[in-house]
């Protein structure tokens, strides 16, 4: 009795600093996430305040912004619907394999099952009589009917085997065809979001037509839809300020700085203006201007957390990503954004699709590294 006390002592006492660990995780992730939350009103507020003086300034902005917003949200609709199809192909796959090896199963069944039927014929419709008649031992025969009775219930189980197996393989090629039903009811949709984003497009390169005829030279229209390095600076030290207290939930955590040289490109293509060059509207170029296809994926270089996912004057739909201790990469002239702030991402995650958004003429990604606000050159931190 008094070892058994002892020993729930023992346990009582193991268990009390795991309750304790756990009562910890659980009010560190409940805080992780409303700090995560205050994040998020944080951005909205510093965007809406974006918003506000971009529209004293311009008519233009507003039109521009709405434009992108429509091809945003038809970019995203496309993509649900084409995850979709994926999800019941690779469902129908599977049930057309499943369906074969059935099939395979009931030829073997079926030649078994005629081997027995034949097997019975040969002995007749008096098999168990012919049987009884022919031993002349009471060993024998009851040996006889032991196998007989075997024989039938084999024969009665392979029938019913052979019968439930033609029923799932029914129940299986009704399957089949509803999810060939689902699969082109989603290719249809795919068709109806494919449409209603190439209008999209085309009514915003139309609005783009319009404002580019209204400007009487090039220093109205970086007036009217350029950037505002002085806002864009601002806004970086806003981000930093509010995603400074979140926790890193990334595997890799080295700091930014010791990536020199090691990073991937967020998009495969030519650059188009390097840094210090000039961009196609006239305007300096802090960072790269890579040619794209529109609705190609444009990816994290390094890990970090989405700090803004919105659309900037002068950058149309921009993805900026904090890798900490200063260093951002923005992610700028996107169709779609696929991130959301406060959502953490790693080397290579999809951050945006490319596009031409922000009044721009062709697609493209424009990319820039920040440390502290200020431009820096992509090119020594890419791989060779």
């Amino acid at each position: 009795m008094i070892r058994a006390l002892a020993l729930a002592l023992c346990l009582g006492a193991l268990a009390a600093p795991a309750a304790a660990q756990d009562a910890d995780r659980a009010k560190k992730e409940a805080a992780a996430q409303q700090r995560l939350e205050q994040l998020r009103r944080q951005i909205r507020d510093i965007t809406a305040e974006q918003r506000k003086l971009e529209g004293e300034r311009s008519a233009a902005t507003r039109d521009l912004r709405a434009a992108d917003a429509r091809v945003g949200e038809a970019v995203r609709a496309l993509r649900r619907t084409e995850a979709g199809i994926a999800t019941t192909e690779t469902e129908l796959a599977g049930l057309h394999r499943r369906r074969d090896e059935l099939e395979a199963g009931l030829s073997g069944q079926r030649e078994a099952l005629a081997a027995l039927v034949r097997s019975a014929y040969a002995l007749g419709r008096h098999e168990q009589l012919k049987l009884l008649l022919a031993q002349d031992r009471v060993a024998d025969l009851s040996r006889v009917l032991a196998y007989h009775r075997y024989f039938q219930a084999d024969r009665k189980e392979r029938i019913e085997g052979l019968v439930d197996e033609l029923r799932e393989l029914a129940a299986v090629v009704r399957q089949i065809q509803d999810q060939r039903d689902v699969l082109e009811a989603a290719r249809a949709a795919q068709q109806a979001d494919l449409a209603t984003l190439e209008a999209q497009r085309g009514e915003r390169a139309g609005l783009v037509a319009t404002l580019e005829a209204g400007f009487k030279d090039r220093a109205a229209r970086l007036a009217a839809l350029g950037r505002d390095e002085a806002g864009v600076l601002k806004l970086l030290e806003q981000l930093r300020d509010a995603v400074a207290d979140i926790p890193r939930q990334v595997d890799d955590n080295r700091p930014f700085a010791s990536r020199r040289g090691q990073l991937g490109r967020p998009l495969a293509g030519s650059v188009l203006a390097a840094f210090g060059g000039r961009l196609p509207d006239g305007r300096g170029s802090d960072g790269w201007l890579v040619a794209g296809t529109a609705g190609a994926e444009v990816r994290a270089v390094a890990p970090g957390r989405v700090a803004f996912s919105d659309w900037l004057k002068g950058y149309g739909l921009l993805t900026i990503v904090d890798h900490g201790d200063g260093w951002m990469s923005l992610y700028a002239f996107n169709d779609a954004l696929l991130k959301d702030v406060g959502d953490w991402v790693r080397a290579g995650d999809p951050l945006a699709t490319v596009g031409s958004s922000g009044g721009q003429g062709r697609p493209a990604l424009y990319f820039e590294l920040r440390r502290n606000g200020q431009p820096q050159d992509p090119k020594p931190w890419f791989r060779p």
